[in-house]
């Protein structure tokens, strides 16, 4: 099943091309309002998912550089484990690959992480994030649904 790897090297292009047109079209801290719920809002983050351990000295770079590397590997390995009729596991293990480089590549280059997608309600605010991001909570509900419905289906 890594004929899906192709679906990772997508992720990361976008995810590549979309924080560099934000970088080059924002300043930091710049809203742009797209729609009543949607700016674009360039923003940095050291840590990780809701700015987790952003606020410490510097190692938690390499941390998560060490921990996506190497949940990556296990993921590559699960994926070309797969049987040919768990086509959603491997789009959603794919989909997360592929998130997991975008946002390694950004703390190896710049040792933070480029956002700048930013939804909100009135004035709550959805912590910015980027199209890695998406792609990875996109495959974890792909593999969340494939687990609790169509595996049972193929049993």
């Amino acid at each position: 099943m890594t004929q899906w790897l192709w679906l990772s090297l997508l992720v990361i292009v976008l995810d590549q091309v979309s924080k560099q047109l934000a970088e080059s079209a924002l300043t930091l801290y710049e809203s742009v309002r797209v729609l009543p719920f949607f700016d674009l809002t360039l923003l940095y983050n050291k840590g990780a998912a809701f700015s987790f351990l952003s606020d410490q000295g510097g190692w938690q770079r390499w941390f998560f550089i060490v921990l996506a590397i190497g949940v990556t590997i296990v993921l590559i390995g699960w994926l070309w484990r797969l049987k040919r009729d768990e086509q959603w596991v491997a789009v959603a293990l794919s989909l997360i690959i592929g998130g997991a480089i975008g946002n390694v590549i950004d703390r190896i280059l710049f040792g933070q992480v480029i956002d700048f997608l930013h939804f909100h309600y009135q004035q709550h605010y959805f912590p910015a994030f980027n199209v890695a991001d998406s792609a990875i909570t996109i495959g974890v509900i792909i593999m969340l649904y494939d687990a609790l419905v169509l595996a049972k289906r193929r049993e």
